[in-house]
C-alpha cells in the first residue's frame, strides 16, 4: 500500500470519528441543556403520584342554621394487581412480621428498622418459592384488615381475588377516621398492593324531610387539565342544582414521590395545592315547620286515601317559603322512590284550582270600584242559562252580597262579578296575580301553567270559578300572599343567604316585590270576605282554629284525565292565612284524587281540615298569640255549611 493511500485511509476514519463524537457532544448538550426538563418529567412519570384532595361541597341549612345536606370525605380501598402479586413486594410485609417479633425491635430507630427488613427480605426471596411468598403475603393481610374492613376472612379474599382487572375497589364509602387507620395499619405492616382514593360523600341529615327543595347531586365524568378522568358531585334537582356555583368546591391535590416497589420516597419535594371548599348555601325553610307539614299531609293522603298532595307555607310579608312538601317523594340518600315522586307538584302539578281562583274577579271588581263588598248579586237560583252558555251552582242561590258569594262559592255569582270586571281586565287582574307565569322561585322546572283570554264567552264564564285554566299550587299560595301582605305580590323565596365557612355572609337574597295587585283597602275587604268563608254559613268551618281567626276559601275542582273530566274524581284544596287580619303565615293545602267515602270529596271536607291541623300546630311552633277567646267547647264553631 502506498504511503499516499495510507494517509488518506487514517483520514477518513479520524473524520469518522470526529463526526461521530461531535454528534454525540451534540446530542449530550442537547440533553442538558434544552431536553432536560421534558425528559426528566418523562423520567419521574413513573415515580411521580398525584393524590386528589377533594374540595368538599358547600352545606345547605335551614333559616335556623339546621345542616340539611353537607359533604363528608370518604376513601376507597384499592387493589393494585401489579404490587400484590409481585413476590419481591409482598416479600416485605412478611420480613416486617418475622423480624418485628425479635428482641430488641423496639429498641431500634426508623434507619435500624428499615435495614433489617431489607436484610430479612432478601433471606425470604432467596428461601421460598414465590407463591408461597404471595399466599402468605395474603393471608397475613386479610388476618389484618378483614375487622377494620367490617368484613368476614372468606368476604375479603373473594374480593381481592375476584375477576376485577389490575386495579379495582374492594371497599367503598370508607369514613375518614377509619380510612386513617386503615392507611397507618397497611404502612405500619408494609402490606403491599392495598391503595387508596379520595372522594367525597354528599349526606342529607333528614333524607326523607323536604327532599324537593333540598334536592340531591350525582357524580358526572369529567377530565381535569392533567387528562385524567375524575368524577365530580353536580347538583341535578332542587337547591343542589339551583346553588351549583355556590355550593361546589375545588379540588386540591399533593404530590409526592415513590419507588419502584411503590413505597414513599423519604426527602423528596413533593408540592401541594389546597383544596377550595364550597360555600353555604342557607334556605328560608323552617325545619319544625316543615316537619308539620309532612306530618300532616302524611295523615291526610292516609285518611283521604290520596296519593299525591303538596302544602306550601309561605310568610306573606317577605315571600319566603316557611314549609313546601310534596307527595309521593324520595329518600336523598338511597333514591327510593324517585321515579314515582321525582315531581316537584308545588311547581310542576298544573291544576284546575276551582274556587280558589273566584278572588281573582272580586278583586279586580273590587279594586276597580265597581262593586262593594256589600253589593248584592242575583245567582239565579241554581242555573244561569244565556243562549249556549250554562252555568251551573252547586245550591240554588238567589241574591248574595259580593262577600256572600266567596262565603257561598257561588259559581254564578262569581261568572257575574267577572262579567262585570270585563274579559280584558280579568285576565289582567289574573296575570297581576302572577297566573300563567313562573313565579321566579330558585328551583328548577317550574311550570307556568295556563290562563290565556281566548275571547270566548264559555270559557271566560269557567274562568272565573276556577275552570278552563291551569295554575301551580305555588302560584296560589304566591296570589293569597298578596292579599295576606296588604296587596303586594312578592317573588316566593326559598334561599336566604350563601355564606362562607367562617360565617360571613356572602350574598343575601332579598324580597322582591314583583307588583302591587290591589289597593291596601281593597286586601283588608279581601280578607274580611275570606274570614266569614270560615264562619258559620260558610264552606270552610272545618278550617277554623281555636283562638284565632282564619280566613281562607275552599276550592275543588273536578279533575281531567286524557282530555275528559273524570266523574267523581276530584282535586281539593283550600288557600288560608292566619291570624286572619295580620296573617303570619299564608297556607295552601291541596289533595289530588281523594277516594275516600268517609266524606264528601270537597276542599272543605278534606283540605280545610287539613289546614286546621297544620295551622294550629304552626301557632305553637311559631309562638302565635291567640287573637280570640278559646272556648271550653269548639263542636259548634264546627258546624255549617259545606260546600265546595
Amino acid at each position: 500500500m502506498s504511503s499516499r493511500a495510507f494517509h488518506l485511509r487514517c483520514l477518513l476514519l479520524c473524520s469518522v470519528l470526529v463526526a461521530g463524537l461531535s454528534l454525540l457532544s451534540v446530542r449530550l448538550i442537547s440533553i442538558q441543556l434544552w431536553d432536560r426538563q421534558t425528559l426528566a418529567a418523562r423520567a419521574s412519570a413513573a415515580y411521580d403520584r398525584t393524590e386528589v384532595i377533594p374540595g368538599l361541597r358547600g352545606k345547605v341549612v335551614d333559616r335556623h342554621e339546621e345542616v340539611l345536606a353537607k359533604s363528608i370525605p370518604v376513601s376507597t380501598v384499592m387493589i393494585n394487581r401489579y404490587h400484590i402479586e409481585d413476590p419481591k413486594l409482598a416479600a416485605f410485609a412478611l420480613a416486617h412480621d418475622k423480624v418485628s417479633r425479635e428482641e430488641g425491635w423496639e429498641a431500634l430507630d426508623p434507619s435500624a428498622r428499615r435495614r433489617r427488613v431489607f436484610a430479612e427480605r432478601s433471606v425470604i426471596i432467596d428461601k421460598l418459592d414465590r407463591r408461597v411468598i404471595l399466599e402468605r403475603h395474603l393471608a397475613h393481610a386479610i388476618g389484618l384488615l378483614a375487622r377494620p374492613l367490617g368484613m368476614r376472612r372468606e368476604e375479603l379474599r373473594e374480593r381481592i381475588e375476584g375477576p376485577g382487572g389490575k386495579y379495582f375497589p374492594i371497599a367503598k364509602d370508607i369514613p375518614e377516621d377509619v380510612a386513617d387507620d386503615l392507611r397507618e395499619l397497611i404502612d405500619r405492616h408494609w402490606l403491599q398492593g392495598f391503595e387508596f382514593e379520595n372522594s367525597v360523600k354528599r349526606w342529607y341529615t333528614a333524607p326523607d324531610l323536604a327532599t324537593h327543595v333540598v334536592g340531591y347531586t350525582s357524580e358526572v365524568e369529567k377530565t381535569d387539565a392533567a387528562g385524567d378522568k375524575v368524577f365530580r358531585q353536580v347538583g341535578v334537582f332542587g337547591v343542589e342544582a339551583a346553588m351549583e356555583d355556590y355550593l361546589a368546591g375545588r379540588d386540591g391535590w399533593r404530590k409526592h414521590r415513590r419507588d419502584a416497589r411503590g413505597m414513599l420516597m423519604p426527602g423528596g419535594d413533593g408540592s401541594l395545592c389546597p383544596p377550595s371548599h364550597g360555600l353555604n348555601v342557607k334556605l328560608t325553610l323552617d325545619t319544625g315547620v316543615q316537619a308539620i307539614i309532612e306530618e300532616e299531609l302524611d295523615h291526610a293522603l292516609g285518611e283521604y286515601q290520596s296519593k299525591r298532595g303538596c302544602v306550601i307555607v309561605l310568610d306573606p310579608a317577605n315571600g319566603e317559603i316557611l314549609g313546601m312538601v310534596n307527595r309521593p317523594h324520595f329518600n336523598l340518600n338511597r333514591k327510593e322512590g324517585l321515579s314515582e315522586g321525582a315531581m316537584n307538584y308545588a311547581l310542576q302539578g298544573i291544576y284546575e284550582p276551582g274556587s280558589t281562583f273566584k278572588v281573582v274577579a272580586a278583586t279586580g271588581a273590587l279594586n276597580e270600584r265597581l262593586v262593594s263588598p256589600s253589593t248584592e248579586v242575583f245567582c239565579h237560583h241554581g242555573v244561569l242559562r244565556e243562549g249556549k252558555l250554562r252555568v251551573p251552582d252547586h245550591h240554588p242561590y238567589g241574591m248574595l252580597s259580593v262577600e256572600g258569594v266567596l262565603v257561598k262559592s257561588s259559581n254564578i255569582g262569581a261568572f257575574k262579578i267577572a262579567r262585570q270586571l270585563g274579559a280584558k281586565r280579568f285576565y289582567d287582574y289574573a296575570a297581576a296575580f302572577g297566573f300563567g307565569q313562573e313565579t321566579g322561585i330558585l328551583l328548577s322546572g317550574e311550570s307556568a301553567g295556563i290562563v290565556r283570554n281566548t275571547n270566548n264567552l264559555i270559557d271566560f264564564s269557567r274562568a272565573s270559578y276556577g275552570y278552563a285554566l291551569n295554575v301551580t299550587p305555588l302560584q296560589v299560595a304566591s296570589a293569597y300572599g298578596a292579599i295576606a301582605n296588604g296587596g303586594e305580590l312578592i317573588r316566593p323565596s326559598i334561599v336566604r343567604s350563601v355564606i362562607a365557612s367562617d360565617g360571613s355572609v356572602i350574598e343575601r337574597f332579598r324580597p322582591q316585590v314583583v307588583r302591587r295587585v290591589m289597593k291596601e283597602r281593597v286586601s283588608r275587604q279581601m280578607r274580611d270576605a275570606l274570614t266569614k268563608v270560615t264562619e258559620e254559613g260558610g264552606t270552610a268551618t272545618r278550617a277554623v282554629v281555636e283562638g284565632f281567626k282564619v280566613a281562607g276559601k275552599t276550592g275543588t275542582a273536578k279533575r281531567v284525565h286524557w282530555g275528559r273530566y273524570q266523574e267523581g274524581h276530584y282535586t281539593v284544596s283550600f288557600a288560608g292565612m292566619m291570624p286572619a287580619q295580620d296573617p303570619a303565615f299564608v297556607c295552601l293545602v291541596v289533595i289530588d284524587d281523594p277516594l275516600t267515602d268517609k266524606v264528601k270529596r270537597y276542599g272543605g271536607t278534606i283540605a280545610a281540615p287539613t289546614f286546621a291541623r297544620i295551622a294550629g300546630r304552626l301557632a305553637t311552633h311559631l309562638d302565635l298569640e291567640p287573637t280570640e277567646p278559646i272556648e271550653e267547647d269548639t263542636e259548634e264553631a264546627l258546624a255549617g255549611t259545606i260546600e265546595p
